[in-house]
């Protein structure tokens, strides 16, 4: 396998298939199964999923509560999913383990940075619930976190898209689709791919990232297995090296022509 321990990173918007609100069991079910491929193969999964189908702490100010309270709201809605998650895995028979970011003892281990790595060398998929256990900090930052904490090879970003484009492909038909690009360009460029704080972490921890589109099956069994699929966030700066390559070749072409 081309990774050996990877941090898969869930919406909890991917959650609602083509409902307005909740859970849809077949997409679970789906995410499910995606997950036992992979782990099957023998690749340590940790999994931290978001809970926008149910409540995000930025919807608290809007409708007048402290925003503080609602990213705890926010954190309660991802134990929520996580729980979701791990019951699709377990009637897979898949041993699951879910570690929560603040202390719920009845459902859910609390976070505990050994305790976790020692779950994944023992083949269990690791979910990662509540956040960071602090207001302010998304779902991202948590997961770019985690997978630092627990040495990930990489942070897979599961979406509805396949990669990262330019602008919004649903909206601009004409955006570019980019296979490789660096944190340097990202920023740069201003693209929309972790929240700020998330992207940093990844960026000065050398943590590479992969969006891919997790709602294809087989996706992400084939990521791991080292077939590029989506757009691979690195450190290397293969967007200027490409622009080398081709305006290289345009100089060769024209000295060829005199």
């Amino acid at each position: 396998m081309k990774y050996k321990r990877i941090l898969l990173k869930l919406s909890g918007e991917a959650l609602m298939g083509d409902q307005q609100y909740g859970i849809d069991s077949n997409r679970l079910l789906q995410y499910a199964q995606e997950i036992k491929d992979v782990a099957a193969l023998g690749v340590e999964v940790a999994v931290v999923i978001g809970g926008g189908n149910i409540f995000r702490g930025v919807q608290a100010e809007q409708v007048g509560l402290d925003r503080v309270q609602g990213d705890y709201m926010g954190m309660l809605a991802t134990v929520i999913n996580s729980m979701a998650l791990q019951s699709a895995l377990e009637k897979l028979k898949v041993y699951t383990r879910l570690l929560s970011g603040i202390n719920i003892q009845q459902v859910c281990e609390p976070y505990i940075r050994r305790r976790a790595v020692r779950h994944l060398e023992k083949g269990r998929v690791v979910i990662f619930g509540a956040g960071t256990g602090n207001p302010y900090f998304t779902t991202d930052s948590a997961a770019s976190l985690r997978a630092i904490e627990i040495e990930a090879d990489v942070v897979l970003k599961g979406t509805r898209v396949d990669g990262i484009y330019s602008a919004d492909p649903e909206k601009d038909p004409d955006a570019i689709f980019y296979s490789n690009i660096s944190f340097k360009d990202v920023f740069e460029k201003g693209l929309n791919v972790m929240d700020m704080t998330a992207f940093t972490l990844c960026k000065e921890n050398d943590l590479p990232i992969i969006v891919f589109d997790m709602n294809t099956a087989g996706n992400l069994k084939r990521l791991v297995e080292g077939e590029h699929i989506g757009t691979l966030v690195s450190m290397d700066d293969l967007g200027d090296t490409l622009k080398e390559t081709v305006d290289q070749i345009q100089q060769n072409a024209k000295t060829d022509k005199k």
